[in-house]
């Protein structure tokens, strides 16, 4: 009994397009796409030497073509969605995400860095920064990332033709004699 019931639950997260299991994968997603970004990111500033701003740059890009691919298979089940319409669509809201999260957080830190009362109890300009990107980074990941790409990038939806029309102009076309 407990048995099939475990086992009707990992079907559920697995294949249920429900809202909450598909939160669940797409936490799980998000959370692989990160220690990509960042393991990458470290490697590749720890062992190749490059700068810092390289080293991050090259991580979040592939952080971020690893989310797309994990969440197309397996989070969205969008198989029936033009890869090359998602992949525009990704990239909109993925830009779109990293102003959210850049402009949030500063302005976060501004608001709590004014704040005296924090000072009192021991909070110092590193804790205003962690604070403000904890907080700013949860609220975008729900609120824009999980949003969007739930009802926009991996949906099936009008722009898809122009998003696809944009990928096959800047694309090389095989030219045959």
């Amino acid at each position: 009994m407990a048995r099939e019931r475990v086992k009707e639950l990992g079907n559920k997260l697995i294949n249920s397009d429900s809202l909450v299991f598909t939160f669940l994968r797409s936490a799980a997603s998000s959370q692989t796409a990160s220690w990509v970004d960042m393991g990458l990111s470290f490697v590749l500033f720890a062992w190749a030497h490059l700068t810092p701003f390289l080293s991050t740059a090259i991580g979040a890009v592939a952080g971020g073509i690893v989310n797309c691919i994990i969440n197309y298979k397996f989070t969205f089940h969008a198989d029936d969605c033009p890869w090359k319409a998602v992949m525009i669509k990704y990239i909109m809201v993925w830009v779109g995400s990293l102003l959210l999260n850049a402009f949030g957080t500063q302005a976060l830190y501004w608001l709590l860095e004014r704040w005296d009362w924090l000072q009192t109890l021991g909070f110092r300009p590193d804790g205003y920064f962690a604070a403000a990107r904890l907080a700013t980074s949860l609220i975008v990941s729900w609120a824009w990332n999980f949003v969007l790409q739930r009802n926009f990038v991996y949906r099936r939806n009008g722009f898809d033709p122009y998003a696809i029309k944009l990928v096959d102009s800047i694309t090389p076309r095989n030219k045959e004699n």
